[in-house]
Formats: structure tokens, sequence, C-alpha cells
């Protein structure tokens, strides 16, 4: 059988769905996109070869998930990296208070230099998710994001701690998602993530949606799958 990629968006249809995504932030996107392709090489935060696929692959990749986020959420993101999801979902969605944690120094310096220059509502935190004090400061949130940061059983016992109950673990997987809901479904239901499923966001918007694997953090009586 043969595999067939998926249609690439030329630039001007690029661009428009930029437009649909970020809205009149699209301005805002575009100074992501640069920083990425200059600094975000430069620093080893993104590979040379990511850069003629950033908008489609990285960009609107991530801040369609903002489909799957309620207004005015407190939204965290484990393992940030250069900001992915994190910052397109603050750009996409200015009423969200994102939180990145990340533990590389360069990665926190970088996305720190980015968001206090354009006055994004984001906040560093550099460590790990599992560490006390970065559970103490980002604790309680309403959805803790990922994206290829870990397979799903390690990125669940990052993320449940993190989230109130009836909270929302996002994490954004390729292909074989439902084969590690199955694989980790047993010792994720341990965890307390409860209504586990696969979802695509950006379906209408994008040549390839985003594959989600979003589990609610189930009150601790109940931890129905």
């Amino acid at each position: 059988m043969f595999h067939v990629e998926p249609e690439a968006l030329d630039d001007d249809r690029l661009m428009a769905t930029a437009e649909r995504v970020f809205g009149p932030r699209l301005n805002l996107a575009q100074q992501y996109y640069e920083s990425l392709a200059t600094a975000g090489v430069e620093r080893g935060l993104i590979g040379p070869r990511e850069v003629p696929r950033l908008w489609e692959r990285h960009l609107l990749n991530c801040a369609v998930v903002g489909e799957l986020i309620d207004e005015g959420e407190r939204v965290v993101d484990v393992g940030s990296g250069a900001g992915l999801p994190g910052i397109p979902l603050a750009i996409a969605r200015p009423d969200l208070h994102i939180t990145l944690i990340e533990p590389l120094l360069r990665r926190t310096v970088y996305l720190a230099e980015f968001i206090e220059k354009h006055e994004l509502n984001v906040l560093v935190v550099r460590g790990r998710a599992e560490q006390p004090g970065v559970k103490k400061e980002a604790g309680g949130a309403d959805v803790v994001t990922s994206r290829a940061v870990a397979p799903l059983e390690k990125l669940a016992k990052w993320s449940m701690p993190l989230i109130h109950e009836r909270g929302r673990m996002l994490a954004l997987k390729g292909t074989s998602a439902e084969e590690e809901i199955e694989r980790d479904r047993a010792s994720l239901t341990r965890m307390g993530a409860g209504k586990l499923e696969v979802v695509k966001c950006g379906v209408d918007i994008l040549p390839t949606p985003t594959i989600v694997i979003r589990a609610e953090r189930a009150p601790r009586r109940s931890l129905r799958t």
C-alpha cells in the first residue's frame, strides 16, 4: 500500500488560513514565525529543516487546539520547548492565561524574551512538571497541554497533578494516538485520567488536522474511562 502525503497549502492559502486562525493578531504570529526561523534556529530550539513548514506543521497545528479550550481558562503547557503549543495558543487566544513549563535555561530565556517583547499574557516557569515547586506555582489548571514531549503514560503522570478535578489533559499526538490509549489505559485510569478519547482539531482548516488525546481528571470517587 502506498502512503500519500496530504496536499500542502500554497503560500496564498497558507496566509489565508493563518489569518482565519490568528485573526487580527496575524502580525504577531508572523513575528513569532520570524523569531523561530532566525533566533530559534540559531539557539538550537528549531531544526533548520523545520523552517519551510513552520506555519503549517507548528504554528497552525498548535493554534487550532484552542477549539478544545473554553474562554478565559488557565492553561499549563508542559515541556514547552520553543513555546509550542503555548505561544501560538496565546497569540490566537489572548483571553487565555497560559503558563509554560520548561526545564532548560536557554529555552526559558528565549521564551521570556519573546513574551516580554510582545507583551503576551504568558508566564514562564523553569523546572520539571513533577517538581513540588512547579506544582505549587502552576497547579490547579483547567487544561494541561503537551506536544512531542513523552509517551502518554509519562505525560499523564506529569499532567494530572497539575489539573483540578474535571480539568483536561490535551496531548498533541500522531496517528498512533488510539494505540497509545489502548496500551496505557489501565495505568492512566489509576492516575485519575477519565473519558479518554482522540479528537481532531482544525478539520475544516488544515490539510492534516491536529490529533489530540483528551482526558479528564476524574473526581477521586469516580475514575471512569
